[in-house]
């Protein structure tokens, strides 16, 4: 038997194992498992590869434990919340709140996520105002500063808020960065020596072995949130990097949607701080009532709502469907990728059709090419059902954003995708109240004028090489 007969043999044997153990051992969904098989059927070598980097589940031990939870006092919260709705003894501060308890039940019972309805916010569509005010109050922090940021580059604005982070660390200010290692893998050891060097707490998530190499694609930290002095929280989809204060070449105008929050949804912002950081830190944060120094600030209900690989539960976008199938009115979403999972998909067919005014904002132009190419395919279903799909065009669009019936809304970190869904590490602010999601309207409204309308007839006179790229890639959205 030749060498090359044995080589076949082994790559048909690892590839059957492979396969088997993708279907009995790995419980992914069947769409999932059924895209892997297709890769290992027609990329023997490099479908086995693409598996050991894009594929494995992480560890069945879950990363954030109850026993985190209770230390921060957050399982006796949420079983006192639960109790007051079930026994209907529930304080409302704000009585239209009532109309929604089923969405903020749901989050309690899926997330642990408490309500709360003391908070004043702030909406941010434009980098450059998110960034001056966020640095504003970093620069009148007395306490501490923990900032957590899936991409965190040493470009201008990277340098800009490491000088303010440097500054107030050695004012004797407490100062904790987290970031994804994947996501910032281009940063520099000279960028971070200089802010350890300072006093600087910086560590990041899933870290690699190998310098500037990591094959853990998957399972990345894509949340963002920042935590001044307990007081105030930002939470959106801006990352520190200068192509979000729309200075790309390749993007322009970078339009996306961050929040300041003031209240006591920012002790819940924090609680998801100081879990990450002690999965990442071999420092752990302990409980202090100084990183609870929140006050009452308004009437804004809020609920701040995490998902990742390591839950049973697609939390955040178990939360999506919730708010689609309440809708009497409208349903507004923006996204930069739109590749839905058939729950997700059927919900807003069934809205459509139900005469609900469904309305999808997508960018003009792709920052990963197959996910864009599977968004253009989804959107066809929706236009069929009746929705309205709208392609912006002043640049490139970010936000994650969904608006129900101009009363309740959602900004947050993940998209409409499998990957925000199942793969990565997100966090989203579900709101509740009819001001601030009229002023959401607002905005997306204006987007409407820099976007183009895509029509069922202009969607059918798509070119046969589009369709061809579509079908690929709706094929194997289910890994992307």
């Amino acid at each position: 038997m030749g060498i090359w007969s044995i080589l076949l043999g082994i790559i048909l044997f690892l590839n059957i194992a492979l396969a088997l153990a993708i279907i009995f051992l790995e419980r992914k969904d069947a769409s999932a498992t059924w895209a892997w098989l297709m890769v290992l059927l027609f990329l023997p070598i490099a479908g086995f590869i693409l598996y050991l980097i894009f594929g494995r589940r992480i560890s069945g031990q879950r990363i954030f434990t109850w026993d985190t939870k209770m230390k921060l006092g957050v399982k006796f919260a949420v079983q006192e919340q639960l109790r007051a709705l079930e026994d209907d003894t529930f304080q409302y501060k704000n009585s239209k709140l009532a109309e929604y308890k089923g969405l903020y039940y749901l989050h309690l019972r899926n997330d642990d996520a408490i309500l709360t309805q003391d908070n004043s916010v702030n909406i941010y569509t434009d980098g450059r105002e998110k960034f001056d005010a966020m640095i504003q109050d970093m620069e009148q922090a007395g306490d501490h500063i923990h900032l957590l940021y899936y991409i965190l580059r040493h470009d201008r604005l990277g340098k800009r808020v490491a000088d303010v982070l440097i500054r107030k660390a050695k004012q004797g200010v407490e100062v904790r960065v987290l970031y994804d290692d994947m996501g910032s893998r281009g940063i520099s050891k000279k960028f971070i020596r200089r802010m350890r060097r300072a006093g600087v707490e910086i560590e990041s998530f899933f870290p690699s072995t190998i310098p500037k190499i990591n094959f853990k694609i998957n399972y990345r930290n894509h949340r963002k949130l920042s935590i001044i002095d307990g007081k105030i929280g930002y939470i959106g989809g801006f990352n520190i990097g200068d192509e979000y204060l729309g200075d790309s070449k390749e993007f322009g105008y970078w339009r996306d949607t961050h929040l300041r929050i003031c209240g006591d949804a920012v002790a819940n912002m924090q609680t998801r701080f100081i879990m990450d950081w002690n999965q990442a830190s071999r420092h752990d944060i302990v409980y202090d009532e100084r990183y609870y120094a929140y006050g009452k600030n308004g009437d804004v209900g809020v609920q701040v709502v995490s998902s990742g690989p390591d839950s049973d539960w697609e939390q955040i976008k178990n939360g999506y469907i919730k708010m689609i199938m309440s809708a009497k009115e409208y349903v507004y979403i923006q996204t930069p990728y739109f590749i839905p999972d058939d729950s997700l998909q059927d919900a807003l067919r069934i809205a459509a059709l139900s005469g609900v005014d469904v309305k999808v904002m997508i960018p003009n132009k792709p920052d990963h090419p197959f996910v864009y190419w599977a968004t253009l395919s989804y959107i066809g279903d929706l236009l069929k059902a009746g929705a309205e799909v709208y392609v912006y065009q002043k640049g490139f669009l970010h936000a994650k954003t969904i608006i129900v019936d101009g009363k309740i809304a959602s900004v947050g970190t993940a998209n409409i995708d499998v990957r925000s869904f199942r793969l990565n590490f997100e966090v989203n602010a579900f709101l509740y109240n009819q001001g601030l999601s009229e002023r959401l309207l607002e905005a997306f409204v204006d987007d409407i004028a820099h976007s183009t309308q895509m029509t069922p007839k202009l969607y059918r006179e798509r070119s046969i090489g589009v369709r061809f790229k579509e079908s690929i890639s709706r094929l194997i959205s289910p890994i992307l």
